[in-house]
């Protein structure tokens, strides 16, 4: 219903029931459970009909966080995360989550109540007036309107089908207020309930293609195999598994795609990034895009090189370097077929060339544990001094669910923190975007029922802070570590005019985060040294309580992420061991 709208005739219940109950119970039929969003007009009654029918709505304070909590939802759940959203800038800050879905290969669905579309459409001034299907149409999957409250199970069964199938990603709902204003008699909206068939159909890849991959892969002489998140969302994790173990190949798993073969095993080429794209010259490609975080398959990459990649979208391939051996389908599918075909083959791997990677691996995994050590007794503390308290604690605890944002502290989590189980680190992904934090706590808790541990920089926490009260409201077992060094990226910066005002990178290095909890009945701490934040994190863990970590760094830890030298000044404090 428009706002202020008097004239609309309130349902009969049970005999009668509106759009919303019709939204209500579409998604519920669909097997969706969870649902994630910010009430107000027009969609407050379909969240309540969504409880009344035995669905859980998490109500979040910032429709952003709910969207990245749904995101989240569907990437490790590989159903498509649910985000309820508001009209106009409601539905526009529920859009930035969606978009990066989209782009990140997460099933999502937004929907959003929106104004009368006929009005809209005569610019004619109503109430929250956007034309939200158009505007959302370039940044999604599919976009469906629903102007009836007959068409809402169509348009919720078909947003799911087009959420999973082929390359996953985020689809938009306009759910306008006539549709879910009008009242229908229970029977008719019964009668409109229908159960798809096949809504995820796997796609197969030819034969040739599979051969193909099959004589490179054993031809190779440094062969070399990288998992991208769409691996770890694939869910193939045995395949995966059989293939590297059986064959002996070295692997590099890209960020979120840690954990899904352990990051210190044997065949690990974790440490070893730049030898492989130096010195492989074949590389399969699984569940990755040759982008940016691949420099695009050119540059430090072997000139003479070549990619095997297993893709479920045909428009990725050759998008920015030849690729020699694409098999277009299912990852399951794929790797199940490439197994089939290596069967009684042998490879020809060079047999100094694993080697090789463990003694690299084994050097700079020694150097590395080094400096981790030497930081320990850094005192202030540098993002390396809380690293090397909280590594020992997560690998302790490997069912932990690690979210991880930031610029240096993104960075440097990645590079200490261990992994040893798929799915188990979620980050900003492709887009490298802040402000994903606290949606994906929730959306990770939810999806999972585990405990989760973020690690934030205090930049990335402030996109995302206020939504540490969703964490508390719902008492879900998240522990929220905030790296404070009083700034973006550090805390030293220098306004060039010479005047007081603080200079763009400057935050506040005396900000006391640890009250945040406090004000909303979580545990917390503030801490200034390791010891105490290796025993506050092991007790947060062990409470399964909502929990927030003050660390306080020193101003001068972390530097500029694109390392540009005016930017990363000398440091301005005297450390002490």
């Amino acid at each position: 219903m428009e706002k202020n709208d008097s004239k609309v005739t309130a349902p009969k219940f049970p005999e009668q029931v509106t759009g919303m109950y019709i939204l209500a119970e579409s998604l519920k039929r669909l097997g969706i459970s969870d649902v994630f969003g910010l009430v107000g007009i027009p969609i407050t009654e379909a969240a309540y009909a969504m409880q009344k029918i035995g669905m859980n709505f998490y109500g979040f304070r910032f429709e952003q966080q709910a969207g990245m909590a749904a995101a989240t939802y569907g990437y490790l759940t590989k159903k498509p995360g649910v985000l309820l959203t508001v009209s106009s800038l409601g539905f526009m800050n529920g859009l930035t989550a969606t978009a990066n879905a989209t782009v990140n290969c997460y099933p999502m669905i937004q929907i959003s109540g929106a104004s009368d579309p006929t009005m809209v459409d005569m610019n004619m001034g109503t109430y929250e007036q956007l034309d939200q299907l158009n505007t959302a149409r370039p940044l999604v999957k599919a976009a469906f309107r629903c102007s009836y409250a007959k068409d809402i199970p169509s348009a919720v069964a078909r947003a799911y089908r087009a959420a999973v199938s082929g390359r996953p990603g985020g689809v938009y709902i306009d759910m306008t207020t006539p549709a879910l204003g009008e009242v229908m008699d229970a029977k008719d909206a019964e009668a409109l309930f229908y159960s798809p068939v096949d809504i995820y159909s796997e796609t197969i890849p030819n034969q040739e293609s599979v051969d193909r991959a099959v004589g490179l892969l054993l031809n190779a002489r440094r062969p070399a195999i990288l998992l991208g998140k769409g691996a770890a969302y694939a869910q193939a994790d045995d395949k995966i598994k059989e293939l590297i173990e059986t064959y002996g190949i070295p692997y590099l798993p890209m960020s979120m795609a840690k954990g899904l073969m352990p990051d210190n095993g044997e065949l690990s080429a974790l440490s070893c990034r730049s030898t492989i794209m130096q010195q492989a010259d074949v590389v399969m490609v699984i569940g990755a895009r040759i982008n940016w975080m691949l420099s695009f398959g050119k540059g430090k990459w072997n000139k003479e090189g070549k990619f095997i990649q297993l893709e479920v979208d045909p428009q990725e391939i050759d998008r920015n370097v030849p690729v020699a051996a694409p098999v277009v389908g299912d990852l399951g599918q794929s790797l199940s077929l490439i197994l089939q075909g290596m069967k009684g083959g042998k490879m020809n791997a060079d047999p100094e060339w694993v080697k090789s990677l463990q003694a690299e691996s084994k050097e700079k995994n020694a150097k590395f544990t080094a400096r981790l050590a030497e930081a320990a007794n850094l005192q202030p503390m540098t993002h390396w001094s809380a690293l090397s308290a909280i590594k020992p604690v997560l690998e302790k605890n490997p069912d932990v669910v690690l979210v991880n944002e930031g610029a240096n502290t993104l960075d440097d989590t990645r590079d200490s923190i261990d992994m040893s189980l798929p799915r188990h680190r979620i980050d900003c992904a492709t887009w490298s975007i802040m402000g994903m934090g606290m949606g994906s706590c929730v959306g990770a808790a939810v999806a999972t029922g585990k405990s989760v541990v973020a690690i934030e920089g205090d930049s990335a926490f402030g996109f995302s802070g206020m939504d540490f009260a969703t964490i508390c409201r719902y008492k879900l077992p998240v522990t929220v570590v905030i790296f404070n060094n009083g700034g973006i990226y550090n805390g030293v910066g220098v306004n060039p005019s010479g005047g007081d005002a603080p200079a763009p990178t400057t935050l506040d290095i005396n900000a006391r985060y640890n009250l945040i909890g406090e004000a909303f009945g979580a545990d917390n701490y503030r801490v200034d040294n390791t010891a105490d934040l290796a025993k506050a994190l092991e007790a947060a863990i062990a409470s399964g309580r909502p929990t927030l970590i003050d660390v306080q760094l020193a101003p001068s830890s972390g530097k500029e992420s694109g390392h540009i030298g005016y930017l990363n000044p000398t440091p301005l404090i005297n450390y002490t061991v």
